[in-house]
């Protein structure tokens, strides 16, 4: 249950520490010459992966009670992931999205090991 608590909290902390800056991130994208088309697509993403942050610390509080969400925790890590890597192919997407693509790919997979270990408790 340990691997289980630091996994998701460890994941939470991250993704909060990621996600919070992108909050005030506007102007210096419209200061770089890439205004948001739309907004509200962008305010969205962040606010939702910052709620599912939250979500995250919540199971490494108590991963055996919270077991049953582990699986669309894998889906939310793989939603990001497997659709930048293509972008990142077709050359729509810059080099360094991939990294954080990456990371959450890494995540995901550490999340599906997290709930097949906690199975047996």
């Amino acid at each position: 249950m340990t691997f289980a608590k630091r996994v998701f909290t460890l994941a939470g902390i991250y993704g909060l520490a990621v996600m919070i800056p992108m909050l005030f991130l506007e102007p210096a994208m419209i200061a770089a010459g890439k205004p948001l088309s739309h907004p509200e697509s962008y305010y969205g993403f962040v606010g939702v992966t910052l709620v599912f942050q939250l979500i995250f610390l919540m199971i490494g509080r108590d991963p055996s009670r919270y077991r049953p969400l582990m699986p669309i925790c894998v889906l939310e890590k793989l939603s990001f992931g497997v659709a930048v890597w293509p972008l990142y192919l077709m050359g729509r997407t810059p080099g360094v999205v991939t990294i954080f693509a990456t990371i959450d790919l890494a995540l995901g997979a550490l999340f599906l090991l997290t709930w097949q270990r906690t199975r047996s408790t």
